[in-house]
C-alpha cells in the first residue's frame, strides 16, 4: 500500500523504449511491464516508475532531478553499466560521504551510482 503523501512513482521520457529496457535489464536486472508501444513500467527497484516515449531526457545540467543508485561494489557496477551500453559521463569521483559516478542510458537520461 502506498504511504500517504510520500514519493511513490517516477516517470522518465525515453526516445528508444526498447534500448532503454534492454539496458536496465542487462545492467541492473530490471523487468518491465509494457503498456502498448509508448509506455513501460518497472517495480520493486527501490522506487516504482516508468518510461514514456518522448524526445526528451532527464539531465542534471538542465535542472532535472538526479536519481542515484547505491552500490556495495562501485567499480563492478560501473563495469556492468558500461557493458550494457551506458555512457559514463562523470567517472568515479569522491564527495563528502563516499564516491560516485554518473552515466546516461541509451535514451539519454542521467543517473548516478554511489558507494
Amino acid at each position: 500500500m502506498p504511504a500517504h503523501e510520500k514519493i511513490n512513482y517516477v516517470e522518465f521520457a525515453a526516445r528508444d523504449l526498447a534500448a532503454t529496457a534492454a539496458f536496465f535489464e542487462a545492467a541492473f536486472g530490471w523487468t518491465f511491464t509494457h503498456y502498448g508501444p509508448d509506455y513501460m513500467a518497472f517495480s520493486g527497484e527501490g522506487l516504482d516508475g516508468g518510461f514514456y516515449r518522448a524526445d526528451l531526457a532527464a539531465r542534471s545540467e538542465r535542472g532535472s532531478a538526479l536519481l542515484i543508485f547505491y552500490s556495495e561494489r562501485l567499480e563492478d557496477t560501473l563495469a556492468k553499466v558500461s557493458a550494457a551500453g551506458g555512457e559514463i559521463i562523470k567517472p568515479i569521483f569522491s564527495f563528502p560521504g563516499g564516491r560516485r559516478f554518473h552515466f546516461t542510458e541509451p535514451s539519454g537520461n542521467e543517473f548516478a551510482v554511489w558507494s
